[in-house]
């Protein structure tokens, strides 16, 4: 879970989540948002693959990134065994 929380630490990987909550993304498509490297963006990625926050599926010469929602409902399962019961 540690490896998540690093991931989720930064903020250029935190609107990179957000990108492909809305649709599939290579990660050329993903480094055109940004003014940063596109070594840095791959870097980043990297980091979110690592934590398994994202899957990458190569379709031909291109690697599409996804979210990865099985982890995030574990993320949210596990955020709510904190919320405090009604006594």
């Amino acid at each position: 879970m540690n490896i998540v929380f690093k991931a989720l630490n930064d903020p250029t990987r935190r609107e990179i989540l957000e990108m492909l909550q809305e649709r599939d993304m290579t990660a050329g498509e993903i480094a055109e948002q940004f003014t940063i490297s596109f070594p840095s963006i791959s870097h980043h990625l990297d980091i979110l693959k690592q934590a398994k926050l994202v899957i990458a599926e190569k379709e031909g010469q291109f690697v599409y990134y996804s979210l990865n929602t099985t982890v995030v409902d574990d993320i949210m399962k596990w955020f709510l065994q904190f919320k405090s019961k009604k006594k």
